[in-house]
């Protein structure tokens, strides 16, 4: 039996199972980020004897435990680097800290990563090579998946989409570029985060008080949401469809300019945003990203919804456990 970790801004999830797409048990929870990483540690060492409890599974029984932690980590050193959402990570040795705690070897990965593992063994991507992973949550990440392995570059990670700098160019033209030229990046401009801001900026301009949006809000636009821009933007909501409208463009010149490096075969969109579905997100994306792309690679990729669900992390932490046994 193996055990699956995710570790987020949010969120944190223990799975145990064989990497067959089944969970034996699952236990989860809701991050205090005011607590910081010391709280979350104590939160996964009462998790881990109550998970196990209830799946009726010895802790002896547990052969190797996989992590996904939601934000840079050091392949060489089995550490994170740094969470940008919970104070006290900086540095920590937590492939460690698991080992020291269940006494079975553990692995530590990037979440984006891991889920784009799940996502390619057992998902959306399983038979394709190579697989292109975006999440677009709260922030965006990227996973690029080869063979069946993760690509990690010299060991701090790789595939960062959310991190690749997006000019203004053809989207705002009346926003030139910062004097330094420092384009913003795509998490800034795409995230669900970023889709709730834009449609707070839009109806700070003008806030229609038969809109969808309004009603949805009553009318407090500093409420606004992503979740509340896909439910009006499914209305037809004009300030809704405009902030999804930004973000998609965004979201397809990255993507391409993905496709022009890597050529995946499949590219696949998972996390929050993409529950907005093929009518609000995938259809645009895919328009957009047609005329976009470097025209030799036109015929070799698609761009499909993510298949696992809320618990990717978990069965990707449970792959990457797996292959550190094998290996």
């Amino acid at each position: 039996m193996l055990l699956g970790i995710e570790i987020g801004g949010t969120k944190l999830q223990l799975g145990l199972g064989a990497v067959d797409g089944v969970l034996k048990g699952l236990w989860r929870g809701t991050v205090d980020a005011g607590q910081g990483a010391d709280g979350i540690r104590k939160q996964i060492r009462k998790a881990v004897p109550d998970l196990l409890e209830k799946a009726g599974i010895l802790k002896s029984d547990v052969r190797g435990v996989g992590i996904g932690f939601g934000g840079p980590v050091d392949d060489a050193t089995r550490t994170v680097i740094k969470s940008h959402q919970i104070e006290g990570w900086d540095n920590f040795p937590l492939a460690q800290w698991i080992e020291d705690l269940l006494g079975s070897p553990a692995v530590l990965g990037n979440d984006a990563d891991v889920a784009g593992l799940a996502e390619a063994l057992i998902g959306a991507g399983k038979g394709f090579s190579p697989i292109f992973y975006i999440t677009i949550g709260s922030g965006i990440g990227g996973g690029l998946i080869i063979n069946g392995e993760i690509y990690r570059g010299c060991g701090r990670g790789a595939a960062e989409i959310g991190h690749l700098r997006i000019p203004w160019g053809y989207l705002e033209s009346d926003r030139p570029l910062l004097p330094n030229y420092l384009a913003p990046i795509l998490e800034d401009m795409a995230s669900g985060w970023s889709i709730g801001k834009l449609a707070r900026e839009l109806a700070s301009k003008g806030f229609d008080a038969d809109s969808e949006l309004f009603r949805l809000v009553f009318g407090q636009k500093d409420r606004i949401t992503a979740a509340h821009v896909a439910k009006a933007a499914e209305c037809g909501d004009v300030i809704a469809l405009n902030a999804i409208e930004v973000a998609s463009a965004y979201l397809a010149n990255a993507v391409a300019q993905v496709i022009a490096l890597v050529c995946p075969r499949r590219i696949v969109i998972g996390g929050g945003v993409a529950l907005m579905g093929d009518r609000l997100l995938f259809e645009p994306l895919r328009i957009a990203v047609a005329q976009l792309v470097f025209q030799p690679f036109a015929g070799c990729y698609d761009i499909v919804p993510a298949a696992l669900g809320e618990e990717v992390v978990v069965h990707g932490a449970l792959a990457l456990a797996r292959k550190r046994l094998d290996s």
